[in-house]
């Protein structure tokens, strides 16, 4: 007997939603299912005072794909939002990414010239040859100064470890540009939906059934039983029980507060670098939208260790737990009926744009199989 659905897709966030879509447009039945309360996964936004609220940390789309570009445009309006983070050590400013500006206010430098130099005398001093971890790492691109105020403090909050415990692969590619230049990602496209991104998924969902606050993994003979395949976006050490044991994540915890004044701090995010402030940043979400209302949302945002239970959001991929990966991996490449994709499945840090083509790669395999 034919069963009632062609895919089931866990996970309401961008990848299953994208792959929904595709699915759909090609005459697919489709059921996803979202253990939250709510679809958007980590993108998430919900209105508080008429400001669009990113529940889950500040997300920027940016991309240098037009296709991507291109694709998502389709079911959002994007303003022209560019992330220009800040920097407070002890109430001092520097501007992120790590540019001519911040080496003028760092040094009162003026040429890229001097900065270089400076630069460059502070990595000689430290003596680093190859760098062995993400301080030295840290050290060779930016010098010592720059290491000491903005990264050691946020990094170790951020991880959870002294930084000469962290890999340097973490900071290989830490922005760094000799250029007045605020722009962080410096990409060809990058925006935010003035709508925010829960209409995104909404409209990527259009016409797809969705049931939410529905845990697959409590009943998936159940589910299983009802599509002949499975897109499965959650953590593939809990899909598999935890055989080998947990992967390691770090997760985060947000303090949102409504504040009676219209301009809290100015820019969108403020990272706080040094080590004696307990949260890592703070997002002020009107400022993603040019929002003009009388009150103002803040968000204060901690690094926490994740456990079991918890929410996990950023991949810890040491030596350790690539090799456990690996094992969940290999296991999952035996499977007929299930696919996996997205962050938690792949154990994998992804930008959203990525996550767009990687749902979309994977929407080209199935259908032009």
């Amino acid at each position: 007997m034919n069963k009632p659905y062609d895919y089931l897709i866990v996970g309401a966030g961008l990848y299953g939603a994208v792959f929904a879509h595709e699915a759909l447009q090609r005459g697919k039945r489709c059921l996803v299912l979202e253990k939250r309360d709510h679809i958007g996964g980590n993108i998430y936004t919900e209105a508080l005072e008429g400001i669009q609220v990113h529940r889950y940390g500040a997300h920027i789309f940016h991309t240098n794909d037009r296709r991507i570009w291109n694709y998502v445009n389709q079911f959002a309006s994007f303003n022209r939002f560019t992330n220009s983070p800040l920097a407070n050590y002890r109430g001092e400013i520097y501007n992120l990414p790590f540019n001519m500006n911040t080496f003028h206010q760092m040094w009162g430098v003026t040429t890229p010239e001097e900065a270089a130099s400076v630069i460059e005398k502070q990595r000689a001093e430290a003596g680093i040859g190859e760098p062995r971890n993400l301080e030295e790492q840290a050290i060779s691109l930016v010098g010592t100064d720059i290491y000491e105020k903005l990264i050691r403090g946020y990094t170790q909050k951020q991880w959870g470890r002294p930084c000469t415990q962290l890999p340097p692969f973490i900071i290989r590619r830490l922005p760094v540009r000799f250029t007045y230049d605020n722009n962080y990602f410096n990409a060809r496209y990058q925006g935010i939906p003035e709508e925010g991104y829960t209409a995104l998924i909404a409209a990527l969902l259009e016409g797809i059934e969705c049931r939410l606050g529905t845990d697959y993994l409590a009943g998936r003979e159940h589910w299983d039983a009802l599509a002949d395949k499975v897109l499965y976006t959650g953590a593939i050490d809990a899909f598999y029980d935890f055989c080998f044991g947990p992967l390691q994540y770090r997760s985060l915890r947000f303090e949102t507060e409504i504040l009676d004044k219209a301009n809290f701090q100015g820019n969108a995010v403020v990272n706080y670098t040094d080590a004696e402030t307990p949260y890592t940043r703070i997002i002020e979400h009107k400022h993603f939208a040019f929002g003009t209302q009388e009150k103002t949302v803040i968000t204060r945002e901690y690094s926490v260790e994740w456990q079991p239970g918890g929410e996990p959001f950023y991949p810890i991929n040491d030596e350790s737990n690539s090799a456990l990966y690996a094992r969940y991996r290999e296991k999952a490449e035996q499977e007929e009926k299930i696919l996996f994709g997205g962050r938690l499945a792949e154990y994998r840090y992804y930008d959203m744009d990525a996550v767009v083509a990687a749902a979309l790669r994977l929407a080209e395999q199935e259908f032009t199989s």
